[in-house]
């Protein structure tokens, strides 16, 4: 049994919940691929990953299932069969596609115990977290992991608190303007550190063709960062079981 480990620092109690609960990831690029495997390999058993996107060259410095041989599959494709290479029998729903004002009710957020936001759009980003806060599940979201190369200087916050991140900062700003604000509080991952782009060459400026989600700028961001983003999102739930228990 491969949980074996899990099992003697959780108990077979919190186990039992993990592989109960029910998972939905938002964006499995950088932050939301190490997510989804931490919750995977800690005992989750029913996991939904949703992405539009496609493995590209460039995803490969800082994203799980982000391989040469893997460039130019759906995301989730790829991000589910490493999932059920680590447990074949989990279920993992891999939903190709963008969660948005269109698409947002198709999702049916109530049904999920745990929402883990992992979205770069600021507008569906601050769609989905108002959403999951009119829900039953607990919300996790991640702010910023680009520009940033220190790994002691990640946190964890509600999302009020969160201070030195302009991500965090735009979220607040646009729920002010339209004066509609999440019904309640959350935690996120966030870092204060904020760094700044190297001026491509020519040749790799050329190579980071625009995004789907037309992003104003790419940013540049390593796995150690993004990576304990995710971890840290699939930790918060984790612990969240385990305080049942206390």
């Amino acid at each position: 049994m491969f949980l074996h480990r899990t099992e003697l620092l959780l108990g077979s109690k919190t186990l039992s919940r993990l592989a109960s609960r029910r998972v939905i990831v938002f964006g499995v690029g950088g932050v939301g691929s190490w997510c989804a495997e931490g919750l995977v390999r800690s005992g989750v058993q029913h996991l939904t990953i949703v992405d539009a996107d496609r493995v590209a060259v460039t995803n490969i410095n800082r994203q799980l299932m982000a391989t040469t041989l893997t460039v130019g599959q759906p995301k989730v494709d790829a991000l589910r069969e490493r999932l059920l290479s680590i447990n074949p029998e989990a279920d993992i729903t891999a939903v190709e596609g963008v969660f948005c004002e269109d698409t947002a009710d198709s999702f049916e957020l109530d049904s999920y115990d745990y929402i883990i936001d992992a979205i770069d759009s600021l507008k569906d980003k601050a769609l989905l977290i108002l959403m999951a806060c009119r829900t039953h599940a607990t919300l996790f979201s991640s702010m910023g992991a680009a520009l940033k190369l220190d790994p002691t200087r990640i946190r964890v916050a509600e999302f009020w608190r969160v201070e030195g991140d302009p991500l965090a900062r735009a979220l607040r700003q646009r729920f002010r303007r339209a004066g509609t604000m999440p019904r309640r509080k959350f935690k996120c991952v966030y870092s204060d550190e904020l760094l700044h782009n190297h001026t491509l060459p020519p040749a790799a400026a050329a190579a980071e063709v625009p995004s789907m989600f037309n992003k104003p700028q790419v940013n540049g961001s390593v796995a150690h960062i993004t990576a304990i983003f995710g971890f840290t999102l699939a930790g918060l739930v984790i612990e969240k079981e385990r305080e049942k228990e206390l």
